[in-house]
């Protein structure tokens, strides 16, 4: 087991994890855990539920403060300037219920003035996103009158209208439409270029192959497993695996037919 992966020179790293831990109660939710992300990668967490990804996800942002251990984003301590480091990032919840009492263009504005945008650049990236995600026509309604995919679309703007450096996607992509969702994936393609970094927590293993550098192999709040898709297939000693295969080996959950079986009778 990796709990840890290569070294990337510190000047280029987005995010460094150093013994980084976090319990609720009993519970450990992230458990020793070393991370490096370099500049203008996109690395996939993908975990079963309750394997730490979200709270990884909200401790790099600054939300949620680790028990032990040390994170540096952009090359600022979090524990130092949390504030510094929010101006610089992108989140995308996986819970799209906040908020609901605006209407979708209120929200925008609302998030472009916290990110301290100018008047003009606000109004410009907005309606540009706005069009992009076909929601014009829509941004004067209130957001509790959208369905879950426009609600998300309304996160994915606000998280990226500021030009963000780092961009953490909690299951960005699950309620978006066919289109929408191609789009977003481009983009943090062509953000990746101009060395945006992405973390992108999902369940879909086709995004994570399709989307990601990297992917990180989470369970029980450890890294079971990081790196390209020829080095998990590598790893877990399935030369022509798709990521399904070797998640289900590197989780130790493959044996399901029995439990399929079971619930078929």
């Amino acid at each position: 087991m990796h709990n840890s992966v290569k070294s990337i020179g510190s000047a280029s790293l987005a995010v460094k994890l150093t013994a980084v831990s976090k319990r609720y109660s009993d519970v450990t939710a992230i458990d020793n855990l070393n991370l490096e992300v370099g500049k203008g990668e996109i690395i996939g967490l993908l975990g079963p539920n309750g394997s730490g990804k979200s709270t990884l996800i909200k401790m790099i942002l600054g939300l949620v403060k680790p028990d032990s251990g040390t994170i540096s984003v952009l090359d600022i301590p979090l524990k130092q300037n949390a504030i510094g480091v929010k101006k610089r990032v992108g989140y995308v919840p996986e819970d799209s219920t906040a908020y609901e009492f605006l209407t979708g263009l209120e929200f925008l504005d609302f998030a472009g003035d916290v990110f301290q945008m100018g008047l003009d650049e606000k109004k410009k990236r907005i309606e540009e996103f706005l069009k992009a995600l076909s929601l014009e026509g829509r941004e004067g309604d209130m957001i509790s009158s959208y369905s879950e995919g426009m609600k998300k679309k309304i996160l994915i703007i606000s998280a990226l209208m500021h030009k963000p450096e780092l961009l953490l996607l909690d299951e960005p992509l699950n309620t978006l439409d066919p289109k929408s969702a191609r789009i977003v994936k481009d983009l943090l393609h062509q953000l990746a270029l101009q060395n945006v970094t992405t973390i992108i927590s999902t369940h879909v293993l086709e995004i994570a192959q399709a989307v990601c550098n990297r992917i990180a192999i989470m369970y029980e709040g450890k890294l079971l497993a990081l790196g390209t898709m020829d080095e998990l297939r590598q790893q877990a000693k399935m030369p022509n695996s798709a990521l399904e295969d070797i998640f289900l080996k590197l989780t130790g959950t493959e044996d399901i037919q029995p439990i399929v079986e079971a619930l078929s009778k």
